[in-house]
């Protein structure tokens, strides 16, 4: 864990029990002795893909700097019905205080784990690369990316700061592909910047476009049939990277992996992935 991303972790947290705590945790204050410490177990109610220990572990950490913590399982472990992650030794109030925080996080961080899991498995043995969108979570987009790493697929762009990518309402406002690639070629000029540069294209005709300006990197393909992607690949030959896009799901991955094309983004990995059950029991 790198030293900003573990600030980032701290400044989640604080906020996350801000917004739960508020002026204080009161019917744990008005029903629990200031000095009573317990022990608590992570218990698995569901299957699937392990993550956010280490967010747990550092919750207990900030509630309770003396919290004792033994780390059962790793993110990224296969986890089964009566597993257990975790067992945790506080004081009774901030574990109270930290036990909605630590489940809301590791049940959605799970299941987006999961989930990717399983669309990694689709294409395990073919060289293509699941991707993730920015259709994520606000504030939470680098917990839910890091979900993804450990479910086995990949992250795209972290947000428009990182990659220009030329998309259709990019190319309506710009009035055409070639203005849109055009203004980028000329904003790297003027400032003196280079990324790497996506263009989405809807239709063959927009895909013989790019490919006389070129100056791009990858070419998107959106919600291209698996013929017409065929048609499209052949037409791109190699020249540039190629991802295909658009309503993607676990029964249509392995058909659109086996085109060959390069990459492909799914936008459910985050937007659509359920959350998994846990609970965080006191051990009596």
């Amino acid at each position: 864990m790198t030293e900003i991303l573990r600030q980032r972790i701290l400044q989640f947290i604080n906020e996350a029990l801000a917004e739960d705590v508020g002026p204080g945790d009161f019917t744990s204050e008005a029903t629990i002795p200031a000095t009573n410490r317990d022990t608590a177990r992570l218990l698995v109610k569901d299957v699937g893909v392990l993550a956010g220990v280490e967010i747990a572990k550092m919750v207990f950490e900030v509630v309770d700097p003396t919290a004792e913590f033994t780390q059962l399982m790793n993110d990224g472990d296969l986890m089964h019905v009566g597993d257990e992650a975790f067992h945790v030794n506080c004081n009774s109030r901030a574990l109270l205080k930290a036990e909605r925080l630590v489940l809301n996080t590791m049940q959605r961080m799970s299941g987006i784990a999961t989930l990717s899991n399983r669309y990694a498995f689709e294409v395990e043995d073919l060289p293509v690369k699941v991707l993730d969108t920015r259709k994520t979570t606000p504030n939470l987009r680098f917990i839910e990316k890091w979900a993804v790493r450990l479910g086995g697929c990949h992250n795209y762009r972290d947000g428009l700061y990182d990659r220009i990518m030329i998309k259709d309402n990019h190319v309506d406002a710009a009035g055409s592909l070639t203005a849109a690639i055009n203004g980028v070629k000329t904003f790297f000029e003027e400032n003196n910047m280079e990324l790497p540069i996506t263009v989405e294209v809807r239709n063959l005709v927009e895909l013989m476009e790019v490919l006389e300006v070129g100056h791009v990197d990858r070419i998107m393909l959106d919600n291209f049939e698996v013929p017409i992607l065929k048609e499209a690949l052949a037409h791109i030959a190699g020249r540039y990277e190629t991802e295909a896009s658009g309503g993607i799901t676990l029964k249509t991955i392995r058909e659109i992996a086996l085109t060959g094309v390069d990459y492909i983004s799914v936008g459910a990995l985050t937007h659509s992935a359920t959350s998994l059950d846990l609970s965080l029991k006191v051990m009596k």
